[in-house]
Parts: C-alpha cells; sequence; structure tokens
C-alpha cells in the first residue's frame, strides 16, 4: 500500500472509519518525497531507536522502520488503531503505543521500550501542541537529536537571532538546550487535508554541555520571560514589572554587566542573559550575607 497516495488513504480512512480531528491537528502526508526526506535528515541506522509522536496513517514510520533499529511511536487518537494495525502489521521493529505523549515519564518510556540503544525522535509534529512537545522533549535530555516538522513561524523563532521580530523566550529555551537547524520547507499541498500555512523541518542537536555557565538556571529563565513578557519595555521596566524589584537595582545591575539600561530584552543574546543572571545571583547572595 502507498501511504501517501491520496486515493488510497481515503480508502483505508473509509474502511476504518476514520475521520479527521481539527481539535487534533491531522494533516496527513500525500507527497512522497516528504517522509523519505525527514527519515534522511534523522540520521538513522540500525542502533537507533526513534520516538514519533503522531503516526497517522504510517507513511513516516514505514520510512523510519526502513531505516532504525527500532521505532516507537505514540499515537493520541485512538481511532487510528485499526488503520495502524493495517499499515504496519508487517514492520516488526515497529511499536505503537496509544496514549498522551505529554502525560507520559518520557525518561522512564524511553528506559522501557529502547533498551539503551541511541535514541532520536523524529515526527510531523501537530501544530496546536508543537511548543509545548518540544520543550518535554528538551527537558527530558533523552535524545541526541530532535528532527521535526512543525509550522514555519514556528521553526523561524525557534532559530532566530537577536533583535528580530520572531526571536523570543522560546528561542533561548531551545537554542540553551540544543543546537537549531532549518533543513526544508514543506508547501500545503503535500498535505491533505491543506494546512494554511507552510511546513518546516527542523533539527535539533542536544548540547552535551549548555552554551555557557550560569549560578542560577532557573533565575535565568525568570529573567529571559520577564524581558519578553513585556518585550516593548526597556529591560529594567520589564525585569521590574516580571521579577518584582526596584528598577534602580536592575540598571545597576545592568550597568554593572556592561549593558544600556535603555536596551530592550530582544536585542541581547543568552550571553548577555547569563551574565545579568550571575549578577543578579551575586547581588542576592550579598544581601543575604549582609542579612
Amino acid at each position: 500500500m502507498n501511504l501517501t497516495d491520496y486515493n488510497e488513504i481515503q480508502t483505508l480512512l473509509r474502511r476504518n472509519g476514520f475521520r479527521f480531528s481539527k481539535s487534533m491537528g491531522q494533516n496527513f502526508l500525500i507527497a512522497p518525497w516528504v517522509p523519505e526526506q525527514i527519515a534522511d535528515s534523522a540520521g538513522l541506522d540500525r542502533d537507533t531507536a526513534v520516538l514519533e509522536i503522531g503516526p497517522g496513517v504510517g507513511c513516516l514510520t514505514e520510512q523510519l522502520a526502513k531505516r532504525a533499529g527500532k521505532v516507537l511511536a505514540v499515537e493520541l487518537d485512538r481511532s487510528l488503531e485499526g488503520v495502524l494495525k493495517e499499515t504496519l502489521s508487517d514492520q516488526e521493529n515497529v511499536e505503537i503505543v496509544f496514549g498522551d505523549i505529554l502525560k507520559q515519564d518520557i525518561p522512564a518510556l524511553m528506559r522501557d521500550h529502547f533498551g539503551g540503544m541511541r535514541a532520536v525522535v523524529c515526527a510531523n509534529l501537530p501544530y496546536n501542541v508543537t511548543s509545548p512537545l518540544l520543550t518535554a522533549l528538551l527537558r527530558s535530555g533523552c535524545f541526541e537529536t530532535i528532527t521535526v516538522m512543525i509550522q514555519r513561524e514556528v521553526a523561524h523563532r525557534i532559530c532566530a537571532a537577536p533583535d528580530t521580530a520572531e526571536y523570543g523566550a522560546f528561542t533561548l529555551f531551545v537554542q540553551w538546550h540544543a543546537e537549531t537547524e532549518e533543513l526544508f520547507d514543506v508547501p500545503p499541498h503535500c498535505f491533505h487535508p491543506q494546512p494554511k500555512v507552510t511546513s518546516t523541518v527542523i533539527r535539533l542537536t542536544k548540547r552535551e554541555e549548555k552554551p555557557f555557565p550560569v549560578s542560577d538556571e532557573e533565575l535565568l529563565f525568570k529573567i529571559i520571560r520577564a524581558a519578553f513578557n513585556q518585550r516593548r519595555k526597556t529591560l529594567p521596566n520589564a525585569l521590574s514589572a516580571g521579577l518584582g524589584l526596584p528598577r534602580a537595582e536592575l540598571e545597576s545591575v545592568l550597568s554593572n554587566c556592561g549593558i544600556d539600561p535603555r536596551v530592550r530584552g530582544e536585542a541581547l543574546d543568552l550571553a548577555e542573559f547569563v551574565k545579568i543572571a550571575d549578577e543578579l545571583a551575586g547581588e542576592k547572595e550579598k544581601t543575604s550575607a549582609d542579612l
């Protein structure tokens, strides 16, 4: 069966009584080059185990199974159970788990199913849960690479540079955990139903070490979130509102870091946010010592 042939997919879905769910962001690929190129981009071999999220009818799963030692596909929609049994029954290295990946203990899932194999992610992610999914995958620390197809504007956000409209707190979170790379675009006509936007395949490569040492990582991301929650304000004003600290203290912190207090958060890179976090952490330590 050709799992990217529109007519065959329609027949398959009707036979299994499947209906598309807008709430689950279901768009199935109907261009054969796309799953092939995504799977090729994931750098797979027989010593690699792949986590796929949202296999749909299994067209990417099929390509992953040809290249990897093990594929674990996690599917939220139980109504696809009959479809996947039909399309992937002859793939001996594929295992399907039904459930919500966001409710799973990802490290435990990997231990239970991957048996110590090199672990990567390769998937066509649902647009509506891209950010929480990537957050959970990166925080788990389980995967050498994450190769995923997502909405193009989200891909631009993830790979953005300072002082651009796309640059934000999520950019810095992802780039703290991984090196980012945009690979190729996938136009809407490659899907059924057609989405209203272009998709982009990106690859995130886990950093073995964080890009900069920082004394308090939690404080670093509190500062970053505060800076971008009110991104049109100058940094002292945004941080004062977000952290509950006096503006004058924050201006002093920025000056000590060699940062112009008139700057906005969107102009700073990761290294500069780390400087602010370390300086602020040092100020807190001095205050505690004085007390």
